[in-house]
């Protein structure tokens, strides 16, 4: 049995885009696969996270808010994103992540940073920052979703 960390894991990310488009990016097949995964579709209220360097992972979704939350079961933890109106046409996502095992915090912290960024990227700029190379994947040392 794993000892998961106390202390959550939180990040914020601004984006340009309205709630509902940022909603999308998590809550669609189509939305994971441009910045997430390969391809991540939910059959079901369960997600399968297909990556270039990894076994598929299963994830149930917890809770589905439109354009204002999402959460889900993501290796073995629980990821919630809240969303609110910046006020101007932007999104402010939160992402709180809880279970974490304490000896995954560091490469977890991380790979959330990747992830966001590559969401940001999607999202408000139509990039998609992925290598799609799976010698140059996460597992060898690289940077990438």
């Amino acid at each position: 049995m794993f000892k998961a960390d106390a202390q959550p894991i939180r990040w914020k990310v601004h984006f340009t885009s309205p709630p509902d488009k940022v909603f999308e990016a998590l809550a669609t097949d189509a939305g994971r696969a441009r910045y997430w995964a390969e391809s991540a579709p939910e059959d079901n209220g369960e997600i399968t996270f297909h990556f270039i360097d990894h076994t598929p992972v299963k994830g149930r979704v917890l809770e589905k808010e439109p354009s204002s939350f999402f959460s889900v079961e993501y290796f073995g933890a629980i990821v919630e994103f809240s969303l609110e109106s910046d006020g101007n046409g932007g999104t402010d996502l939160t992402l709180e992540t809880t279970g974490v095992p304490a000896e995954d915090r560091t490469e977890v912290i991380a790979g959330w940073v990747s992830v966001l960024m590559a969401m940001k990227a999607a999202v408000d700029h139509g990039v998609d920052l992925r290598n799609h190379d799976a010698s140059r994947a996460w597992s060898t040392g690289y940077a990438d979703n």
